[in-house]
């Protein structure tokens, strides 16, 4: 398959999951995870969450992620779309499609991309509460999600809709 089935998207903007769901082939299976900022942390409050990263670097990271999606389950499409900036509490924040021939894969890829989002991807988040502002590190429970996926290797490393 051609790199027409990954798209990678890092911007300030909001987006519209449904209109994203769209970009995904039809047929097959397909699963989405639309992340949203939340108000609540174990620091206290948030009211907005502001995203820095390296333009280039962060996109080179992003598509390195979906490639190796397509190394371990047979895909048809991935998308990933994350934004950076300040993100007010309850604003979408992450977007990841996955379009697949099997539900098992594609429910597979799309929670091991966002894994690898949370731990491998060069953001970097401060919190904004009511008092005061935290950078914001991967918890633990994030690295030890991720690193499972070391453990399981499927599918074949043939090409995919990245690579």
């Amino acid at each position: 398959m051609s790199t027409e089935g990954c798209r990678v998207q890092v911007q300030e903007a909001a987006f519209n999951p449904a209109q994203l769901q769209d970009l995904l082939p039809a047929s097959g299976a397909v699963v989405t995870f639309t992340g949203n900022v939340r108000d609540m942390s174990a620091a206290g409050s948030v009211h907005a969450l502001q995203l820095e990263h390296y333009p280039g670097m962060t996109e080179r990271s992003l598509q390195a992620i979906a490639s190796e999606a397509t190394v371990r389950w047979s895909l048809r499409a991935v998308h990933i779309l994350h934004r950076v900036g300040r993100i007010e509490a309850g604003e979408s924040i992450v977007w990841v499609g996955v379009c697949a021939d099997h539900r098992g894969e594609a429910f597979a890829a799309c929670e091991f991309i966002m894994d690898a989002l949370k731990t491998r991807a060069p953001f970097w988040k401060k919190e904004h509460g009511a008092q005061d502002a935290r950078w914001v590190e991967a918890r633990d429970s994030d690295i030890s999600r991720a690193e499972r996926w070391q453990l399981t290797r499927t599918g074949d490393a043939g090409m995919g809709p990245c690579g």
